[in-house]
């Protein structure tokens, strides 16, 4: 027999450098889902949050964004809602081709 497990906090990240294509909701929310490996999680943001991806697009050449957040219910068979999400943005410096010394 298992010991009883320990408690743990499921946390997502999941990292993005496309605009999604997404639709309006209630309120002006933003609605987008993300492929993940065949795993399809849904994403409903305010719209303050899905600006912070217009203005990386706007802004910087190359970005990755970072979409936080927890497991939420099953929507299909391969995919589930990410509830509480958050975003943090950043702008992607192309790499330097290294220098043969």
């Amino acid at each position: 027999r298992r010991p009883m497990p320990v408690t743990g906090k499921l946390e997502l990240t999941i990292k993005i450098s496309e605009l999604p294509n997404a639709a309006t909701v209630e309120n002006g929310w933003k609605s987008f889902d993300i492929d993940c490996d065949g795993q399809i999680v849904s994403v409903t943001l305010k719209p303050k949050m899905f600006k912070k991806l217009e203005d990386a697009q706007a802004n910087f050449p190359m970005w990755v964004a970072a979409v936080a957040g927890k497991m939420g219910q099953p929507t299909t068979e391969k995919g589930f809602a990410l509830v509480e999400p958050n975003i943090q943005v950043f702008e992607k410096k192309p790499k330097e081709p290294a220098v043969a010394g």
